[in-house]
């Protein structure tokens, strides 16, 4: 404890051994209750809550101090600790209260739009506008205290491995591949501009050419991206890069690493973490960021219909389409028209046409499955799906790239909506995934990670011919609970093979030359073999606090809209800001 303040104790932690000692706490009246003869203050700080009791034992100058108390002042109270006469087994303190022998006011408050108790009756626009008291929950205030653990865990681990952390530049240069950036005008150089980094990536593969072998960062990034609840335009990372590894080295890293938060936060020991390849999350999942907690896996059902006199089946396995399916075990009866119809519209945002269903009953399979199937692929499907009576199938029919997102989220959504999880937490790494990824609209081929990525080494040889899709990257997710939570590669150390994976993302030499030159340039003066990971650490901490919504492991969130409701950002500047800056705003 501090020395030198007021007060002797904070609220939360005052317990009966305490009774008897006389004590100063300091804090929000969270609650005033005057019953004529006795009242009640429930004093509040981040530690907890004490009741305060002003009585008949009390001198009448504090019944009058009492009085100028209201909810949520800020109040100074000296008194003895006393037994409770009826205690609270719910609340820590339950056992005792605070005779109060003087209540100071420190400071009043206006009408307030809420307090820390009715706060989540409030709209989380009017709760992120008024931060400041939305911050006052216990709730939100254990998630802060759960960051700060967890990142106190992670530099623990990390200084015990010789890792050193290493501050990287905010103002970097632009060097779009992905999200937009954030651009920041220059008023020294009238017409150029700085970017924020959408990560540290090319500071630490540079760092590793100047030989500080293992670095790590717990560092803000910045993407100008579309929202949603589990992201934010600003984010942290724990970044992460080691000279001479394999990719077991990182991996290996990565779980110290995890270990280190869920051990300090949850007290959960992690075993060893299966790894599957990215082939065997789409051909099981539908997608790379599975919901391991429960079964329920895809299975491909093409080769059982690829004759069906249906055209609606035909026509969807028609150019390569395919037809995949999933049994929702005992789901048949809950499945109204209306359940079925939301999982209709769930699967068409990735691109679905539409969902085919079937339940099995005792005299066989009802549905637009039925209807479809032939008796004999009817019955097919049931088999291969292991479909029993009160069953519910869900198939789809489509091309690859809609069928295994829009079922693989479905799944997800299922899981979750219908309680499947097995478990708290379920861990995977997702590898060997392809390198490149074929973007329709601009016909090209694009990194299905980021441009430094190494080929896996036996692939290497692909690049430049016409097998790009072929190839694999030496890259690694670690995914829990259906989230991506850590993603990382083994890098690119030799600039002969930079030079031809930036030729097959359509990067001309020159153009590599002017965005990314000074990394070339280190890697032509003697770079190690080198690889990393970074974690997201707001997703880990927002899985580590049990929440769904990213917001509430940060202090200061923005909107879905990229807003801060608090502060009012972003927001107008003088035009005589904008001169300095040789901007013009031309809206």
């Amino acid at each position: 404890m501090l020395k030198n303040v007021r007060r002797t104790h904070r609220c939360g932690e005052l317990r009966a051994e305490h009774i008897g000692q006389q004590v100063v706490l300091q804090g929000w009246a969270q609650s005033v209750r005057d019953f004529g003869g006795v009242a009640f203050v429930v004093l509040r700080d981040r530690y907890g809550l004490a009741q305060v009791t002003v009585d008949e034992r009390c001198a009448p100058s504090v019944k009058d101090e009492l009085g100028l108390v209201r909810s949520e002042y800020v109040v100074e109270v000296t008194g003895e600790v006393v037994a409770r006469a009826n205690p609270n087994p719910n609340l820590p303190t339950g056992a005792i209260e605070i005779l109060a022998s003087g209540i100071k006011v420190l400071n009043k408050t206006e009408p307030l739009p809420f307090t820390a108790e009715t706060a989540l009756q409030a709209q989380e626009e009017t709760r992120l506008k008024w931060r400041f008291l939305d911050l006052r929950r216990p709730t939100l205030q254990r998630h802060l205290v759960i960051r700060h653990k967890a990142s106190q865990a992670v530099r623990r681990y990390l200084d015990g491995e010789d890792f050193i952390e290493v501050e990287t530049p905010i103002l970097n240069k632009s060097t779009p591949e992905g999200a937009r950036d954030y651009l920041v005008p220059s008023r020294v150089h009238p017409g150029q501009w700085y970017a924020l980094p959408q990560s540290p990536q090319i500071f630490k593969q540079i760092l590793m050419v100047a030989g500080m072998d293992r670095y790590f960062q717990i560092v803000k990034c910045f993407r100008d991206e579309d929202l949603r609840a589990d992201r934010q335009p600003e984010f942290t990372q724990i970044d992460i890069e080691i000279s001479f590894p394999t990719e077991d080295t990182v991996m290996e890293v990565a779980e110290g690493v995890l270990r280190a938060m869920f051990t300090e936060i949850r007290g959960l020991t992690i075993d060893e973490i299966p790894r599957i390849t990215y082939a065997e999350a789409i051909d099981r999942y539908g997608i790379d960021s599975p919901d391991t907690r429960f079964g329920m896996h895809l299975k491909t059902l093409t080769d059982l219909v690829v004759g069906s006199a249906s055209t609606v089946i035909s026509g969807g396995l028609a150019n390569g389409g395919v037809c995949r399916g999933m049994n929702v075990k005992g789901h048949a009866e809950a499945a109204s028209n209306k359940v079925l119809n939301g999982y209709t519209e769930f699967v068409k945002r990735y691109g679905m046409g539409g969902l085919l269903w079937g339940k099995v009953g005792a005299e066989g399979l009802t549905g637009s499955l039925a209807k479809l199937l032939s008796a004999d692929e009817a019955a097919a499907v049931v088999s291969a799906l292991g479909g029993e009576a009160g069953d519910l199938l869900l198939v789809g029919v489509g091309a690859p790239s809609a069928v295994n997102p829009g079922l693989g989220r479905l799944r997800a959504q299922l899981g979750r909506d219908l309680s499947l999880h097995q478990h708290d937490f379920s861990f995977c790494w997702v590898k060997d995934f392809p390198a490149f990824d074929w973007d329709k609209d601009s016909q090209r081929w694009v990194a299905m990670h980021h441009p430094f990525t190494s080929p896996k080494p036996e692939d290497i040889a692909l690049l430049g011919t016409d097998r790009a899709g072929e190839i694999r990257a030496s890259a690694y997710d670690l995914v829990c609970n259906g989230y991506e939570i850590a993603g990382g590669s083994i890098r690119i150390h030799d600039s002969a093979v930079q030079s031809k994976v930036f030729s097959a993302l359509g990067i001309e030499a020159e153009e590599a030359e002017e965005r990314f030159g000074f990394l070339l340039s280190a890697l032509r003066c003697g770079a190690p073999p080198h690889g990393g990971i970074a974690f997201g650490f707001d997703r880990s901490v927002m899985l580590l606090a049990g929440t769904e919504n990213i917001r509430d492991v940060i202090a200061f969130p923005k909107t879905t809209k990229a807003q801060d409701m608090m502060a009012g950002s972003p927001s107008p500047v003088d035009p005589a800001q904008l001169a300095e800056l040789h901007v013009k705003n031309l809206g």
